[in-house]
């Protein structure tokens, strides 16, 4: 498939596939067609590729970290041991941002009372409510 089926059907815009192309996040097929602007064709595997990519992503791993994954996978698979290492880790940055939000939201829920009650009282500040300023 062309690069626009493709991102129709991933849904990543065309400009965000080209830059897949040039970090060699996504590896499709060259033509001779096109000048100096080769078309792109797109497999199944490819499209397999942009999920993980997606997935990848909103498990906070950056562009560099999916791409090291993805060499890996390629060049030799990732056994069962080794995606639990890399999940594991995940989860434990995930945990973290989530007590780090959930510090935020006792502040903002304060600094909102505060308000809503005319400003009486102390001044909500992130000491107040665990967020460790």
């Amino acid at each position: 498939m062309l690069i626009s089926d493709f991102a129709g059907a991933t849904g990543l815009s065309r400009d965000t596939v080209r830059f897949y192309v040039r970090l060699g996040l996504l590896r499709p097929r060259t033509s001779d067609k096109g000048g100096r602007h080769p078309y792109h064709f797109f497999t199944a595997e490819d499209v397999q590729t942009a999920e993980v990519i997606r997935v990848g992503q909103s498990l906070g791993l950056s562009l560099k970290e999916i791409a090291a994954l993805d060499t890996e996978r390629r060049e030799s698979g990732i056994a069962g041991e080794r995606l639990i290492e890399i999940l594991s880790g995940q989860l434990a940055s995930l945990e973290a941002k989530a007590r780090e939000l959930e510090k935020m939201t006792r502040f903002v829920r304060a600094k909102i009372d505060w308000l809503a009650a005319g400003g009486k009282g102390s001044h909500p500040n992130f000491g107040q409510c665990g967020c460790g300023v």
